[in-house]
């Protein structure tokens, strides 16, 4: 699937969520989105579990 579909599809249960659940679904259902989003990056490899976790005084050269 392309990203133009995965979009789409994630546009359309937004709303669906928004317009039958209420604002409150609709965030719900954006904050599980965004760690299913999470997650799959995490499984395929993109990801590194230490990104998350860099404290602020460590930095990338």
């Amino acid at each position: 699937m392309n990203m133009t579909i995965i979009g789409l599809i994630a546009g359309m249960a937004l709303g669906f969520a928004g317009y039958f659940g209420g604002f409150g679904a609709f965030l719900l259902v954006a904050a599980l989105g965004a760690v299913g989003f999470v997650a799959g990056r995490f499984l395929e490899g993109d990801l590194e579990p230490g990104e998350f976790f860099r404290t602020r005084g460590e930095r990338r050269r």
